[in-house]
């Protein structure tokens, strides 16, 4: 009972707590993206094992700030690039949203008459309104960008006392062990994870955006962006991203000619890197059911909305790993995989 208690009590402070708890998230990824990235770059730079960096100190420091500053450049850039070439489009997009709703009505109009059914306008949706509440989205988002970098400068500058806190809290050596055990399995999976999940969806995205220019869909950037966003989101991410394109190509194209190419190359990607490739490639490393994944993904969605769905597939990481370290929450592991095969747990000493 007090178990049932808790948990209600949990999503209750999660749901009430949104405002405040997903812009730290956005933030702890961001800051751990550009850890993750700048790690990788110290291993391929000079003087990065323990014994170079022994005997020349000062100029192993001197590449750990180089690779830590080329993270930081590389993630500006991104954002710059968002801001410089993706942004403009979706205006452009949102321009165009009164010829987009007119070619919807007539699209429903032609289906009404072929099939001979009623027709009713007001039962198609109202794309105006749409983009109305996605610009308040966005604007919220906006708001919660300065919060976000707030949150990240403090997580940096608080970062080199992270170890100090870390033996404080845990000053057992075999407690010490364990909980840096499961911290290490996390940033493995996770960085396993980010770097298939984003190297996928981006290769993904660029052959998305080839195929959209090559048969003439117009806002090919954009639609391209969506499919390397939404393709973070299981499952539903794959619909959204193969439906809104083929959608507008479908309400605006003169014939059926290019929707029916839209579908067969968007869904063709889908179907060979979402489908056959990334179970391959990241299914057997994080050995997660795929049933768990879908109801972790609906739980989070409730509860967070389009962000919660985006981190679900980490946060589910985080919690397979951590209860298959503890004897009282080893069943919840054995759940979440997917052959019931889960992580070893680290022996105390």
């Amino acid at each position: 009972m007090n178990g049932i208690i808790f948990f209600a009590a949990l999503i209750f402070f999660l749901w009430l707590g949104r405002s405040i708890l997903i812009p730290l998230l956005v933030a702890t990824f961001f800051w751990y993206l550009i850890n993750a990235t700048s790690t990788y770059f110290r291993k391929i730079m000079p003087v990065n094992s323990e014994e170079e960096r022994k005997e020349k100190p000062f100029i192993g420091h001197v590449f750990d700030w180089l690779s830590g500053i080329s993270a930081t450049l590389i993630f500006c850039a991104v954002i710059y690039f968002f801001i410089t070439q993706i942004q403009p489009m979706f205006k452009e997009l949102v321009n165009a949203l009164p010829a987009i709703q007119h070619s919807l009505i007539n699209f429903g109009k032609y289906l009404s008459e072929s099939l001979g059914i009623r027709f009713d306008a007001s039962m198609l949706p109202n794309i105006a309104n749409i983009a109305t509440n996605i610009g308040s989205s966005a604007a919220n988002l906006v708001t919660s960008a300065g919060m976000i970098i707030i949150y990240m400068l403090f997580i940096f500058i608080e970062q080199s006392t992270f170890n100090k806190k870390f033996s404080v809290l845990f000053p057992n050596r075999t407690q010490s062990k364990k909980m840096r055990y499961i911290l290490e399995s996390i940033d493995t999976n996770m960085k396993k994870y980010l770097f298939m999940k984003t190297l996928l969806s981006g290769i993904t995205g660029i052959l998305s955006y080839f195929w959209l220019q090559m048969i003439g869909v117009e806002f090919a950037g954009i639609w391209a962006f969506v499919v390397f966003i939404t393709s973070y989101i299981p499952t539903i991410g794959a619909i959204v991203a193969c439906a809104l394109p083929i959608l507008y190509s479908l309400i605006t194209a003169p014939s059926l000619h290019q929707p029916i190419l839209t579908a067969i190359g968007l869904i063709g990607l889908q179907i060979i890197f979402g489908n056959i490739l990334e179970p391959k490639l990241t299914g057997k490393t994080l050995n997660l059911s795929t049933l768990a994944i879908l109801i972790n993904l609906v739980f989070w969605g409730m509860i967070w909305g389009i962000a919660g769905m985006f981190f679900s597939v980490p946060l589910l990481v985080a919690t397979f790993i951590i209860t298959a370290q503890f004897d009282s929450t080893r069943w919840i592991a054995i759940l979440l995989s997917a052959d019931g095969k889960i992580p070893d747990k680290k022996e105390e000493e």
